[in-house]
């Protein structure tokens, strides 16, 4: 081998060593890009969670000064929802137990639901009351205050409505579907096996048993006479019981008051100014924080993915 051989494969020789190094360096400079921007997305993921849940909060604009606490009720009420027991009572919890709180305003547009969660906030407002005796809780009606809704409103103090608020409904139901028909002309057998004469209790896809729907209407009307006793118990006096009050028709918010379902014309804004006497109104409802609504999405996802998971029969509802 001469002398330039030499030099060349000793030039190559460098050369390659340089080349791997530069890519060795470009290398370590990626992944430490890589590692400095998913700190700093975890880093901003955080302060977005903290952000939302901080804005999500129970109390929304806080201040020294007496206020009006505001709970929101919407939508159907029933267990696992907004509009669950749980979230209402710790709302209507935190209200009370505000050492600024002139008053509560619970403002409600439902159509009805779970009697057992109606009842156990209507319970609680009772207990509330009694414990805070210089707290008046007024229920504040906007589209609707039916069933479920109205049951949680007779605990109140007094109820304000718009003149086009539907109020009342006061009746229970339990609803449900029969196939036997369908099977029939299907040619479809139903093969339904059970240890216990009424396990399989109202089977949609078994004929009509008269015994079944005996005790089912009883149990309606136990439940039903529990929603009278409540709306008596809360309105009282006020109340100018006709045979349709109990049937489960319902009424304006105009007609309402002259029934004694309801006491006054009122907003939120209105009665806080005029009845509570305070400009502040404080927002105590309980709100989903970003876990809370990524955990929904996420059972969401599931229960598209498997169309028969946590499936539930028809139950008795309010409305």
């Amino acid at each position: 081998m001469n002398m330039t051989d030499q030099n060349g494969n000793w030039e190559r020789g460098v050369l390659e060593k340089l080349a791997m190094s530069a890519i060795q360096e470009q290398r370590r400079a990626r992944q430490w890009s890589i590692f400095f921007k998913v700190l700093t997305f975890g880093y901003l993921f955080i302060l977005l969670f903290l952000f939302l849940g901080l804005f999500d909060g129970k109390k929304d604009g806080l201040s020294g000064k007496k206020h009006a606490a505001l709970v929101d009720l919407g939508g159907v009420i029933s267990a696992g929802s907004n509009a669950s027991a749980d979230n209402l009572i710790g709302s209507l919890q935190d209200a009370f137990g505000d050492k600024n709180t002139a008053g509560v305003i619970l403002r409600i547009n439902s159509p009805g639901g779970s009697p057992v969660q109606a009842g156990l906030v209507n319970d609680e407002i009772r207990r509330l009351r009694a414990k805070y005796p210089a707290i008046p809780l007024y229920v504040v009606v906007e589209d609707m205050c039916a069933s479920g809704g109205y049951y949680i409103a007779a605990a109140a103090d007094r109820i304000y409505v718009n003149k086009a608020s539907i109020v009342g409904s006061i009746g229970v139901l339990m609803d449900g579907f029969g196939f036997t028909g369908t099977m029939q002309k299907l040619g479809v057998e139903r093969r339904l096996m059970t240890a216990g004469d009424n396990k399989g209790f109202m089977d949609p896809f078994s004929p009509r048993n008269p015994k079944h729907e005996a005790f089912t209407k009883g149990l309606l009307e136990d439940i039903h006479q529990q929603f009278i006793d409540v709306v008596r118990q809360g309105r009282g006096k006020r109340l100018k019981e006709t045979p349709e009050m109990f049937s489960g028709l319902f009424w304006t918010g105009d007609k309402a008051i002259q029934m004694g379902l309801a006491d006054e014309i009122g907003s939120v804004e209105s009665v806080a100014r005029d009845v509570i006497k305070s400009e502040e109104v404080v927002d105590f409802t309980a709100k989903e924080n970003i876990a809370d609504r990524l955990a929904k999405k996420l059972g969401a996802g599931v229960a598209s993915a498997f169309p028969g998971f946590g499936a539930q029969a028809g139950g008795v509802t309010l409305r």
